[in-house]
């Protein structure tokens, strides 16, 4: 594979920022002062003769640079500490959506992924999409045996239009990282970018988002309102996903919820459950929960479809997330402090007691208050000015929950305006927390730390066995060691002793359990 020579990723720069300079998405990039030299450079060339509008437009400016920008903006759109906060805004408002490709495409697509003509598939097929987003299309259709299914189907060259723009991405975040100091490197542009591939890697393959969907529909068979789309694995490949129709009210028609004989703020109540056991419990989460892949169904539970962006948190992120939910929502500030440090997201030659005084600043004005009073661009202003003041840098792994957040929070306020969102996560965290830090979950963790060192004993006992055979009893080829016990490192027979006598306590304490 040929490498993309610096000149090519320079010109591709700038035919970029003709459009991006058209629409004023580069006024605060010029003016930035931590802008290095040579970005400020390429910026004044983009917009040389080009009238500069009164307000920029970032996310109209990326809807006219096609698919891998718009991703790429929805993605910034999680950053105000990377793009201010006016531009973040902006930038929720992407539409994913172009112009469809041309039905005799799509079937071709289709038949190439499935290795089968469309008619020994379906019985009918609609030509003209439901649907047709920056990476794929959804078509309506009946399968041969009857069931109406959504086929989602990649747009013919994504591919290679993502390729393209990920190396350019790539280069220009190295070169950002490497002369533009210190904020640069807190902000990471290098791994956002990372992280973005990895996303756009996840969402063109429809394969392996069909088994996000079937793991997510697993993990919330205890939440009984939320209902997730069964797959067609027949008719499923990396370029096709085919799976169960639903027939539903998008929640962003609230009229049309209410005429229905909906409850908009049970529906609320779902969404704010449903977020939190797929984020705090199973740490495995739908990062797209916009109106747009939310529908209310006849019987009242609340679906969800598109699982091409899905977050995961390991178990002992989720319980500093808890914890630091669960701290701002009863006012304890100190415990979230500690978690930061403890967690080592504050460098530390910090002050905790600084810290908590910082995070007082932003949590009391808002707690308490339901959704429509607080200001959620106000709130993240003064969380980023922390991550700037206390020289936090920016968590990679949280960069989904964050905008899944912000996202979850703007369907359910639209739903309900008076919902409060702390009071619906507290009792929900409180009992969480209790499971998982309580003394249950304390002795559940210790039998499983205890049981997995039983297991090393016998082999630990081959090893001896093998260094320091009985008299007569060495290994062909490995000559006999004479080792007297009374000279061996007291230290060590002691270790062996306490090691030996926790053992037995500890298979005895597991026996007694049972």
């Amino acid at each position: 594979m040929a490498v993309t020579s610096s000149t090519t990723h320079v010109l591709r720069l700038l035919r970029w920022g003709r459009t991006l300079a058209r629409y004023g998405a580069l006024q605060g990039v010029e003016k930035d002062p931590l802008t290095p030299p040579f970005a400020r450079r390429l910026v004044r060339l983009a917009r040389f003769g080009l009238p500069q509008p009164a307000e920029p437009d970032y996310a109209a400016a990326l809807q006219q640079l096609g698919p891998a920008a718009i991703k790429l903006g929805q993605a910034l759109a999680t950053r105000p500490d990377l793009v201010g906060e006016k531009a973040a805004h902006n930038l929720f408002a992407l539409q994913d959506s172009l112009p469809p490709a041309p039905f005799p495409l799509i079937r071709k697509a289709v038949e190439q992924a499935l290795e089968a003509p469309l008619e020994t598939l379906f019985s009918s097929f609609d030509e003209v999409p439901v649907g047709a987003a920056s990476i794929a299309q959804v078509h309506r259709a009946v399968t041969t045996e009857g069931r109406e299914v959504a086929v989602k189907v990649l747009r013919p060259g994504i591919e290679d239009m993502f390729a393209e723009a990920l190396e350019t991405y790539e280069w220009a975040a190295a070169h950002l990282e490497a002369h533009a100091g210190d904020e640069a490197k807190r902000l990471r542009p290098k791994t956002v970018i990372a992280h973005f591939r990895q996303w756009t890697r996840r969402e063109l393959d429809l394969q392996r988002e069909a088994a996000s969907a079937s793991e997510l529909k697993e993990n919330m068979v205890a939440e009984d309102g939320f209902y997730v789309p069964e797959i067609d694995w027949r008719r499923t490949a990396r370029r096709v996903l085919t799976l169960e129709w639903l027939d539903g009210i998008k929640l962003s028609k609230r009229d049309d919820l209410i005429a229905a004989g909906h409850n908009p703020r049970d529906l609320a109540g779902i969404l704010v459950r449903a977020f939190l056991r797929q984020a705090v419990i199973d740490g495995f989460f739908h990062a797209d929960l916009h109106q747009g892949n939310l529908f209310a169904l006849p019987d009242g539970r609340l679906a969800a479809i598109d699982f091409g962006i899905m977050g995961r948190i390991d178990r002992r992120a989720r319980l500093w997330l808890a914890e630091i939910l669960y701290g701002l929502i009863t006012g304890n500030y100190a415990r979230v402090a500690e978690i930061h440090f403890e967690a080592q997201y504050v460098p530390a030659h910090h002050n905790s007691e600084e810290f908590a005084t910082a995070l007082r600043a932003v949590g009391e004005p808002i707690r308490g208050l339901p959704v429509k009073d607080i200001s959620v661009g106000r709130m993240l202003e003064g969380l980023f000015s922390i991550t700037r003041d206390f020289d936090m840098p920016v968590q990679p792994h949280l960069l989904l929950l964050q905008k899944t957040m912000v996202m979850e929070e703007g369907v359910a306020t639209f739903l309900d305006p008076d919902i409060n969102m702390w009071e619906q996560a507290e009792p929900f965290l409180k009992e969480w927390i209790r499971s998982e830090l309580g003394p249950e979950a304390y002795a559940a963790d210790r039998i499983v730390h205890v049981t997995r060192a039983l297991r090393k004993i016998p082999d630990l006992i081959d090893r001896l066995d093998h260094y320091f055979p009985a008299p007569g009893g060495a290994p062909p080829g490995i000559p006999e060691v004479k080792v007297e016990v009374n000279k061996l490192p007291r230290v060590r027979i002691r270790d062996l002793v306490v090691a030996i006598l926790a053992a037995a306590a500890s298979a005895a304490a597991v026996l007694l359990l049972r």
